[in-house]
């Protein structure tokens, strides 16, 4: 098992420090959102710092923080012994989507940073020529965005990032837009760029939410947490490159991973569950008819009720992003438990897998009512009025009151859909009322 550590090696020079940052957003009741807390860790020379978390975790939150970008509630960026509260010279980033220019060509897009920066024409188009080159793009310098591959796009992205000579290079889930071979081919000639210094970084620090992915590049993982971001693990990742993905010393770090990644999740009990069990606990949305197939696959044989979530990912070719918020999901509706690392499936999430179509439309009705007050709320108002209707308007205020906008809106979905298929309310999605009865 890999240990966590907070250690700082004092052989490698700190580039980037946050400390303490905080970030909120207002809500419409006046309260604050608090999307990140206390977040503390430096850049050191010579490694590759990954960010590794769910969406909504404020990942990239904190990188445009680190950027410059974003100012933060409170809280400071230190590069290079200097403030950050701007976008700093010596940072460059490389994005999701590829924002290129579709009218300027590669050359001209990759040579767009080095105009911004002033440098004469000859000079730049020298540089952004070999930075083309660098990245496996020489030959396709006249031709435009339209032209190229999504792999050879994000190309476009790196060379234009590396042409300025940035000290620190932040990723922003740089891979995920593209195929899975496209993908795995530019991580692994973007690690020989890195561990054969042909760059002038010092420090790269890379957003994801692919665990593999963290393992495969990063000498070091943070690990945040959600709601509101914060570090739950920070841990090294003593494998030399390259590194092999099937053996046993990289499955073992995955695996750490991704039980640090579950740990202390599920229901909750005691005083402190009972203050998180009110209408304003955030749902992930997941489909209903998702979480049944979810349950039906650790029901078969050869997993039979219990499975590492590194098995289940690779059996539902899903990656962690998508992954934990269905095992989240059965997890509140008490179908699946978590023990030691291991998923298993509860005496209730063995009778669901093997029930008919209405015993099982019943048996998540019970767990759904009982275990998600917000559900038990709309049907209790629903009881309570008369035609036993109420529009979506009537409960979006009550959830704003405790989550943010977006969670608010998310949480509401996820029950109209958990409510619509366990039959206990119907849903008008036209006039977007909720009713006892279709």
């Amino acid at each position: 098992m890999l240990e966590a550590t907070r250690s700082q090696d004092v052989a490698a020079k700190a580039v980037l420090d946050l400390s303490h940052i905080h970030q909120a957003f207002p809500r419409p009741n006046g309260d604050s959102s608090v999307v990140l807390d206390d977040i503390s860790f430096s850049l050191r020379e010579g490694e590759i710092v990954g960010v590794l978390g769910r969406s909504g975790c404020g990942k990239s939150t904190l990188l445009r923080i680190a950027s410059g970008l974003m100012r933060p509630t409170s809280g400071k960026v230190t590069y290079e012994g200097k403030a950050v509260d701007r976008p700093a010279k010596g940072i460059a980033m490389v994005f999701q989507t590829f924002a290129l220019f579709p009218w300027l060509t590669v050359l001209q897009n990759v040579m767009a940073g080095l105009d911004a920066l002033g440098m004469k024409e000859a000079q730049a188009r020298e540089k952004a020529i070999a930075a083309i080159e660098l990245i496996g793009l020489d030959g396709f310098e006249t031709a435009y965005p339209r032209e190229l591959s999504g792999g050879m796009r994000q190309r476009v992205g790196f060379a234009r990032a590396l042409v300025v000579d940035p000290v620190i290079l932040l990723m922003d889930e740089a891979f995920s837009a593209l195929d899975v071979l496209t993908a795995e081919t530019l991580r692994s000639d973007f690690i020989d760029i890195w561990t054969e210094k042909k760059t002038a970084i010092k420090s790269v620090m890379l957003v994801t939410h692919n665990i593999e992915e963290a393992v495969f590049l990063c000498d070091r993982i943070i690990v945040l947490a959600s709601n509101p971001g914060r570090i739950a693990a920070e841990l090294e990742v003593p494998l030399p490159q390259p590194r092999e993905r099937l053996a046993p010393e990289f499955r073992e770090i995955v695996d750490d991973i991704y039980a640090r990644m579950t740990a202390g999740r599920g229901p909750q009990t005691g005083e402190k569950g009972a203050a998180l069990a009110g209408i304003g606990m955030r749902l992930p949305v997941v489909p209903s008819l998702r979480i049944a197939d979810f349950l039906d696959m650790l029901a078969l044989p050869p997993l039979s009720g219990k499975a590492d979530l590194r098995v289940l990912g690779e059996r539902l070719r899903l990656e962690v992003d998508a992954l934990l918020p269905v095992e989240e999901a059965a997890q509140i509706l008490g179908f699946v438990e978590m023990k030691g690392g291991t998923l298993h499936l509860t005496a209730a999430g063995k009778i669901f897998a093997g029930d008919t179509a209405e015993g099982r439309k019943k048996l998540f009705g019970e767990h759904l009512l009982r275990s998600v007050p917000l559900a038990a709320h709309i049907r209790r108002i629903l009881s309570e009025r008369s035609p036993h209707a109420a529009p979506r308007g009537r409960f979006l205020p009550e959830l704003q009151d405790h989550l943010n906008p977006h969670d608010a809106d998310q949480t509401l979905t996820a029950v109209i859909d958990w409510g619509r298929y366990a039959e206990i309310f119907a849903y008008d999605h036209k006039h977007h009322r909720f009713s006892l009865t279709p």
